[in-house]
């Protein structure tokens, strides 16, 4: 079978090859920096505290539950990043979650860190269980919970309590998945009170340990609301749960004990059904990937070609480009990443020399920019992926749709919307990463937060808003001179020049990956060179399901 290999014509030894290399490895060291002080939970003295009552935390049971040598996957590891900090901060949100192998399954696992506030649930914690449950529903992933939870944080109980994405949300998530025939497997290795009570009570299989309690409300409610006096182990005890209640199945002596038994019944579970996906064996890339680091640079005003990108991701460098000569400033092809086969759109950073549409004259198209031709190419070749049960990729670096007379002209409104029905009732996994920027409609039509990306990632690099910081901060200072300017205040330009690094600070900050993975808009920031890992582990993920619904895109303008 003949295929379209991609070729390198990078030079590593280049100044700017050598500039962009440094500038990723400063972002990815200072983030690895950060990771590994949010894996300290609440700190050394509250992690001595949970091995003085005999329990592991959170990372350590999920360290001994996955299969010897296999990788955890975290997902969501910044969650609340610098929020909460009046109480303390929550780093993680008080959770650890993520994709790993166990019995050579892949499942997702949902963990308290009782380090955290005793793993009280925050706002951003049950969004971020909940973000874990609606992955684990739309891939159809198995489920184990490790539950050691003093509930709600009370001070913030309006935040946490009523809404759809609030904690209620995960135990009726417990039920769909449930219904849904998706394995779920719980073990109360702490404390499980008041309403979280429901979640292991809602899985196929539930666990407990010695020492742990499940009561929907403790001693002291209890005494409090009905007057009746009773100890933690009488009222919700693992012997009492065991024995009396008949409410949890294995009763273990300790974390150790209960983390083999999770892998012994899991050892049982039914194989899942056959993937609907093209799989064959895996090839590695032709180039290595931490030359992404050189070849990728994130100054809005440098040109790269992104199909260098592609190439230290794909498998084999084959690439089979898809009207490679029309719309160029958007790359469409086929691949194989990790033996999955993949249709792949990317934000194309070179700029292209082109004939306009329906005429002679030469124009120059800008990198990153979606003109009317690229929006209908991507357009079609969605609906031909939907056609074919093709996966899609999405790599962002794009600055947003041509504006002037020349695109309205051409229909680039029309264009567009065509580009974002197509991504919005699209029926195969949709994996989005955000290499650069990811602004305005173009984040829409690239597969976004809101178009429902199986998963979502990010590279340190990355920046989204409405505009980039320059446009937004230059707009908004605009404004408020303006406002100023009405309230007869004059101002000058040492004052300008600081209103202008003021509102261009706050802006960049927010534009900042960590803001957005803080918020669960993003799963995880990722390391550029391990892309692929992470595609991989998605791809993997998403063939759990094989359910594809009909396929329908409604009205086009066509």
């Amino acid at each position: 079978m003949s295929a379209s290999v991609l070729k390198t014509s990078v030079n590593s030894k280049s100044p700017e090859f050598e500039k962009n290399a440094r500038r990723i490895v400063d972002l990815l060291t200072k983030i690895k920096n950060e990771e590994e002080q949010i894996r300290q939970g609440g700190g050394a003295k509250a992690i001595e505290s949970q091995h003085k009552k005999g329990r592991l935390t959170a990372r350590e049971r999920i360290a001994k539950l996955i299969d010897p040598g296999s990788q955890f996957f975290e997902l969501g590891i910044y969650a609340a990043y610098e929020m909460y900090e009046e109480w303390g901060g929550a780093p993680s949100a008080g959770t650890v979650t993520g994709l790993a192998k166990v019995c050579g399954r892949t499942f997702m696992l949902i963990a308290n860190d009782a380090t955290v506030k005793a793993g009280a649930f925050f706002p951003m914690t049950a969004k971020k269980v909940i973000r874990a449950q609606n992955i684990a529903i739309e891939n159809k992933i198995p489920s184990i919970y490790l539950v050691d939870s003093a509930g709600v944080f009370l001070p913030l109980q309006e935040d946490v309590f009523p809404d759809t994405d609030d904690f209620g949300r995960v135990f009726r998530n417990n039920a769909v998945m449930s219904a849904m025939g998706i394995p779920q497997i719980t073990a109360i290795m702490g404390m499980c009170v008041a309403g979280g009570a429901y979640l292991p009570v809602m899985c196929d299989h539930i666990l407990m340990t010695e020492g742990s309690g499940l009561f929907l409300a403790g001693p002291a409610l209890v005494q409090a609301a009905i007057g009746q006096k009773t100890s933690a182990e009488d009222l919700g005890g693992a012997k009492m749960h065991s024995q009396i209640s008949g409410t949890v199945d294995f009763r273990e002596p300790d974390d150790d004990a209960c983390i083999a038994r999770i892998r012994a019944l899991v050892d049982k579970i039914g194989a899942p059904n056959p993937s609907p996906f093209s799989h064959t064996k895996a090839r590695e890339p032709l180039f290595s990937a931490e030359e992404i680091y050189g070849i990728f640079s994130s100054d809005p005003g440098k040109q790269y070609d992104m199909r260098e990108i592609i190439a230290r991701i794909v498998d084999a460098g084959e690439f089979e480009e898809y009207r490679a000569e029309s719309g160029e400033t958007l790359l469409c092809g086929y691949s194989r990443i990790g033996g999955w086969a993949v249709g792949i759109v990317a934000n194309q950073k070179k700029h292209v020399q082109t004939l306009a549409r329906g005429s002679d004259q030469k124009r120059m198209e800008f990198g990153g920019v979606i003109y009317t031709e690229s929006a209908e190419k991507a357009a079609r070749f969605i609906l031909d992926c939907n056609q074919n049960r093709i996966p899609l990729i999405f790599l962002h670096d794009v600055n947003g749709f041509m504006v002037g007379k020349d695109a309205e002209w051409s229909g680039i409104i029309r264009a567009g919307a065509k580009m974002v029905n197509a991504v919005a009732n699209s029926v195969v996994p949709k994996i989005t990463v955000i290499c650069g920027g990811s602004f305005g409609a173009g984040n829409y039509a690239m597969c976004g937060k809101a178009y429902d990306p199986r998963f979502m990632f990010a590279w340190p690099t990355a920046r989204f808003a409405v505009m980039s910081g320059d446009a937004a901060a230059s707009t908004l200072v605009e404004i408020k001179l303006k406002q100023l300017e009405r309230e007869g205040k004059k101002v000058d330009e040492k004052q300008k020049k600081e209103l202008y690094d003021s509102v261009r600070a706050t802006y960049e900050h927010q534009t900042d990956p960590r803001y957005a993975a803080a918020r669960l808009w993003v799963d995880a920031i990722i390391d550029p060179a391990h892309t692929r890992d992470a595609l991989i582990w998605a791809l993997e993920a998403a063939a759990l399901n094989p359910e594809i619904r009909e396929f329908k895109t409604g009205v086009l303008q066509t």
